[in-house]
């Protein structure tokens, strides 16, 4: 599959970090992009910058999310490519944490990355092509003291993701999952004094997603992890 053969797509979770960085490089390759998130009303400049369609998207309703998938498919055509970026964090010691906080967090970070990539596929199925890729975290492979609810979402998420590449892929669908094994660079989050490269680059992150889209199906990749060339794992 060429990058060329994929139209649309749709970042679910999108924000100024990472989301960004994939929307302007999908944009700048041809791509019609749509962002999904709960405040879409926040990304009119990302919007603006990339011609991208901003989308109310509440990724733990199932509701919200078909509506959500129905307006790009209306707009801009059924995505082929989307992206599940959302995720959300509880910190805290385990006897602490709110039952009804902790669900809230499998909510967004596992359940609504069920929601859209059955919605995904559900498109990309009779077209028998189509990309669904995943953003995890250091906590879908290793659970950390007092993150316990991250760690359980992120866990699913990496789950899911093998095994939608095992059903899916044969069908022509490429899934992948991306291990981001570290923090992300930002304005508001650089790399520490006297710690250069520290912190990933969310647009070298960015490309590395487009590489596994351009990947010929008979190599494609399923999981990728990135990390810090100084970091220890």
């Amino acid at each position: 599959m060429t990058l060329s053969a994929y139209r649309t797509a749709f970042i679910v979770g999108a924000g100024s970090g990472l989301s960004a960085s994939l929307a302007r490089l999908l944009h700048a390759e041809g791509l019609q992009v749509a962002l999904g998130a709960r405040r879409a009303e926040r990304l009119a400049a990302l919007a603006a910058e990339t011609g991208a369609l901003p989308v109310p998207t509440d990724a733990q309703d199932p509701a919200s999310v078909a509506a959500a998938f129905e307006r790009v498919e209306s707009r801009l055509g059924a995505p082929d490519v989307v992206v599940y970026n959302a995720s959300a964090r509880l910190r805290g010691p385990f006897v602490d944490l709110e039952a009804t906080a902790v669900r809230s967090v499998l909510e967004v970070t596992a359940y609504g990355g069920f929601l859209v990539a059955q919605q995904a596929a559900r498109r990309m199925l009779p077209n028998g092509r189509g990309a669904i890729l995943f953003t995890g975290a250091s906590a879908s492979i290793k659970g950390y003291a007092q993150s316990a609810p991250f760690a359980m979402g992120k866990f699913a998420l990496r789950g899911l993701a093998q095994s939608l590449a095992r059903e899916l892929a044969p069908r022509g669908i490429h899934v992948a999952h991306f291990v981001i094994d570290g923090g992300i660079r930002s304005a508001a989050r650089p790399d520490p004094a006297g710690s250069p490269d520290s912190l990933l680059d969310p647009d070298a992150i960015a490309r590395t997603y487009l590489h596994v889209l351009r990947q010929d199906r008979s190599a494609w990749t399923s999981e990728v992890e990135l990390r810090p060339w100084v970091e220890s794992f």
